[in-house]
């Protein structure tokens, strides 16, 4: 789980504010409803990649009881964008077993992770067909049932329909392997602050990673939490229908 950036777009560009995942929602704060929805779902192990702010979210892993379940992993460079803070839990990546991998600023219903681990696709991605069209949502496009191209701009691509992308992805070993040689090529280069999309973008399209499939989650809520509406929205919308 990717919680390491500042929430610029949030609460601006300085530093003196609170880390999103602590946003409270139905008096539970994100990484609260993260902990107990992945632990109802049967997954092992938590490993929490943090960096701004990192104490506060800790503070808060361990006032839930959750520090035999949360794993954390420091980025020290999270101002450097997500490829990075994926980068720091490589390791976890490479240990054989199939991983799931997800942003920390999402508030869901927790059939979306049922659904995710339930996929008999062993590399998944979720996709929601109804969302507003424009250059935030991060877009996952299927032609002739498969993926073709995943990325908030997705230029002139043929594809019978697409969606948005809510941020959580199942990795098959094969897939993790190649998720990691080609964010060592990022970060060893100019890619170091793009975001993780972008390395999962590229073996996807190469096919280093195996198949990818997808499940479509469109009659389920979630949203991310990136700017001030958001967090309304959140709870006025999002949170009575979970």
């Amino acid at each position: 789980m990717l919680a390491a950036g500042l929430g610029s777009r949030l609460y601006g560009q300085d530093d003196d504010h609170p880390h999103k995942s602590l946003l409270r929602f139905g008096g539970k704060s994100l990484i609260e409803r993260h902990v107990e929805i992945l632990r109802d779902s049967g997954v092992e192990e938590l490993v929490l990649v943090t960096g701004f702010r990192a104490d506060t979210l800790l503070a808060e892993v361990a006032r839930i009881d959750a520090t035999d379940f949360v794993r954390p992993v420091l980025n020290p460079d999270y101002r450097r964008g997500s490829v990075v803070s994926l980068w720091c839990a490589r390791e976890t990546l490479l240990d054989g077993d199939s991983c799931l991998c997800m942003d920390a600023d999402v508030l869901y219903h927790r059939g979306l992770i049922e659904r995710l681990i339930a996929s008999p696709h062993e590399t998944c991605m979720l996709l929601d067909r109804d969302f507003e069209a424009g250059e935030e949502p991060v877009k996952l496009c299927i032609r002739d049932g498969k993926p073709v191209e995943f990325r908030k701009a997705i230029g002139d691509i043929k594809a019978d329909f697409m969606g948005e992308w809510p941020g959580f992805l199942k990795l098959s070993p094969q897939a993790a392997r190649a998720l990691v040689a080609t964010m060592e090529e990022f970060v060893a280069g100019a890619g170091a602050g793009k975001p993780m999309e972008e390395a999962v973008r590229e073996i996807m399209l190469n096919g280093k990673g195996g198949e990818f499939g997808w499940e479509d989650v469109t009659s389920l809520p979630w949203i991310e939490i990136d700017f001030p509406g958001d967090v309304a929205r959140a709870r006025d919308t999002i949170l009575p229908q979970i």
